[in-house]
């Protein structure tokens, strides 16, 4: 059974649920956000800009379902690049409750799969900060190579934080 679903606008109050209820977990490593971000209406926005990224090609995005179809997470195929580079940016989350239970490990199987047979792509690209050492693990488990780090990557709560880089590419490449 597959643990990744398709966004729809309907997952904007869980999201929202989720995001508020497990905001201590996920604020260390996820940007500064508006206090919108966090209500219905804000994920329903959110998740209407994903869906019309997704219908214009240039993304894929997903709900992390358990297999009583509870959504607990999200999986994001960010920034899809066609031409010379055919590469997208892996990101995800999980509701801190679930963790350690192999869910993120399927889904990014899954997405993976997605990525490279259906949409195409040579190169899936991710990022973690440098002391995200279980999000690390999935990426490895999920056959992922780390490449690099780099400094000062992205904004994360307010301060520029270095990131550990990871590439995995389409079988056969």
């Amino acid at each position: 059974m597959s643990v990744l679903r398709v966004l729809d606008p309907a997952d904007a109050e869980v999201l929202s649920r989720l995001w508020t209820d497990h905001r201590a977990h996920l604020d260390p490593w996820s940007p500064s956000r508006p206090d919108r971000f966090y209500t219905v209406e804000g994920q329903l926005e959110v998740v209407e800009a994903r869906l019309i990224a997704m219908a214009e090609g240039r993304g894929a995005y997903f709900v992390v379902v358990e297999e009583d179809g509870e959504v607990v997470g999200e999986l994001n195929l960010n920034d899809v690049v066609r031409g010379a580079f055919e590469n997208a940016h892996l990101g995800y989350w999980l509701a801190g409750d679930v963790q350690g239970r192999g869910l993120m490990t399927r889904a990014v199987e899954e997405a993976a799969a997605h990525a490279f047979e259906v949409l195409g792509l040579h190169r899936l690209q991710a990022g973690t900060l440098v002391h995200n050492h279980r999000s690390q693990a999935v990426l490895e488990r999920c056959g992922f190579e780390r490449f690099g780090i780099a400094p000062q990557y992205l904004r994360i709560q307010g301060r520029w934080q270095d990131h550990v880089l990871f590439q995995r590419l389409a079988p056969g490449s």
